[in-house]
């Protein structure tokens, strides 16, 4: 049996590309006019006749859209006009016109009229207008990001994404969850060059199912670590995951050799091997599922006993159970269970909102998901529900 122990170089590195979204979201809330961003006028109504809707924001000329099934939430406090900041991303950008964010596919409208249309660039000036009486956002005056011809040939990654890349870019790449089926396909070290049962930086190591890989590859080492069981059913769903190294792949065939660069423990025969760089489509809109589900946080990103915004959950929910990403769910904080000392016997306390996340990444039996808000603590083993 292989034993790890601590060494020296904790060196995790992270290049991500963000591949971005095709509306987006932001990081802060901005609704003031003291250098937040919002370029105020005064508050649009929430469901005016239509009348009332010219006198408060403009009506638009551009192509009518399709009408909504039911009337869109609009945030009290919307601004007539938000001029896109650096850092927003497309959750908070939602929370400046929404009461409810997940409304977000509703009310957003493309403008033919500008280049790359789908896409919101920091600079755009976004406006609260009406079409056929229904409330649209949509880009107004587009920035320079779009119309200089330098914008023309900037990678989209200058985009608004829908969440915060960095929050999620450090769980994928250092392998913190995997899921079953795919802990089985990964590449994964056979045995340690010369006489070393275990390798740390500086060794090289022998490895299977790279042989069509780039010479020069850049590999994360993942120790295979609990089982993630279903609390429903008890069934094996996935693993966690720890990072315990990173190297280059110096030979490709099969095995390939592959050198480490830095290790935080040693690295030992079945250790599995993820690509540096992870990229991760965020051009998706947060909305609610299409499907009715429920389900539990089932593990966290760090082992932490109490999760706040912007950390990374596992979900017991997948593919296999309608969820997508984009998804926004509403999770509850479990509740306590408790003697009755008036009545005699146990008393269950009802579930309570404790906070809401978007799903950003989903396997057939598992998902991933984003705190975005946390109003109480949340812990593992709460549960998680289409927002009401």
């Amino acid at each position: 049996m292989f034993h790890r122990k601590s060494s020296l170089n904790i060196h995790l590195r992270l290049t991500a590309v963000a591949v971005v979204a095709a509306l987006a979201g932001c990081s802060s809330n901005p609704s003031s006019g003291d250098g937040s961003g919002v370029e105020t006028a005064a508050p649009a109504p929430a469901a005016p006749p239509q009348s009332a809707v010219q006198s408060a924001a403009p009506e638009y000329s551009g192509p009518v859209v399709e009408r909504v099934s039911q009337p869109t939430p609009i945030a009290s406090n919307a601004p007539n006009q938000y001029v896109v900041q650096v850092g927003d991303t497309l959750w908070d950008i939602a929370n400046t016109f929404l009461k409810d964010p997940w409304f977000w596919p509703e009310i957003w409208h493309i403008n033919p009229d500008i280049e790359n249309p789908h896409l919101i660039y920091p600079g755009d000036v976004l406006g609260l207008v009406y079409i056929d009486g229904q409330p649209r956002v949509t880009p107004v005056v587009a920035s320079t990001y779009r119309m200089s011809p330098q914008a023309r040939v900037t990678p989209i990654t200058q985009a608004v994404t829908s969440i915060p890349y960095e929050s999620v870019s450090a769980f994928l790449a250092s392998g913190a969850v995997l899921e079953k089926g795919q802990a089985d396909r990964m590449p994964y070290m056979i045995q340690a060059r010369g006489d070393h049962l275990m390798a740390s930086a500086g060794n090289e190591i022998y490895v299977r199912g790279l042989d069509n890989a780039p010479l020069g590859s850049r590999y994360n080492v993942v120790e295979v670590g609990d089982a993630l069981i279903d609390p429903d059913d008890n069934k094996l769903i996935g693993y966690r995951g720890k990072f315990v190294g990173e190297g280059t792949l110096r030979r490709v065939g099969d095995p390939g050799t592959l050198a480490l660069t830095s290790t935080s423990e040693e690295v030992i025969p079945g250790d599995k091997l993820l690509p540096e760089t992870v990229d991760i489509p965020l051009n998706f809109y947060p909305r609610a599922p299409s499907t009715n589900i429920e389900g539990r946080i089932i593990s966290v990103h760090g082992g932490v006993t109490q999760i706040g915004q912007y950390q990374a959950v596992v979900l017991n929910r997948g593919a296999n159970h309608g969820v997508s990403t984009g998804d926004i769910l509403t999770v509850y904080q479990t509740g306590e269970t408790i003697s009755d000392r008036f009545g005699g016997g146990k008393v269950r306390l009802p579930d309570e909102p404790a906070g809401t996340l978007m799903v950003f990444k989903v396997y057939d039996r598992i998902s991933l998901g984003l705190i975005m808000e946390a109003t109480q603590a949340i812990h593992v083993l709460d549960t998680v529900r289409n927002p009401i």
